[in-house]
């Protein structure tokens, strides 16, 4: 069963994969996503996992822009998505994308287990390792 919770430029869903899909479609380069959507985003991931931890999968393929650092450090540092995020796979076709990911694990996030991936298939079997290795360790 699948629950889904929509935005403008945002969905985010869980299935019986136990994985967190966040999908983002902003196509303004200069938009920056800020903490008040963060906000809301972090309510529906707290909402979609029911306090069950989660590998995220995001796909940022269809998207553009940045973040301001509030937003980012909000991102990385909260403490309900720090006790729910696994580990988080990162799907992009665009090299500005994936340098705007690396910099934002290095500077804000270096902990959380992280790839950068060209498709969802890698992105899904680097999910599973985790979930897999942490259900292993209970």
């Amino acid at each position: 069963m699948s629950k889904m919770i929509k935005f403008h430029n945002a969905m985010f869903w869980t299935d019986d994969t136990d994985i967190l899909y966040c999908e983002f479609t902003n196509q303004k380069q200069n938009h920056k996503l800020d903490v008040d959507f963060v906000k809301f985003y972090i309510d529906a991931i707290t909402n979609l996992c029911n306090g069950k931890a989660m590998p995220f999968l995001i796909d940022l393929r269809g998207s553009r822009g940045t973040f301001s650092i509030s937003a980012a450090k909000l991102l990385a540092k909260d403490s309900e998505l720090i006790k729910l995020r696994i580990s988080e796979s990162f799907v992009t076709n665009t090299i500005g994308i994936k340098l705007l990911i690396t910099t934002y694990k290095r500077l804000y996030d270096p902990i959380t287990p992280f790839g950068i991936f060209n498709n969802i298939e890698d992105a899904k079997i680097f999910c599973n390792a985790y979930k897999n290795e942490v259900e292993e360790s209970v």
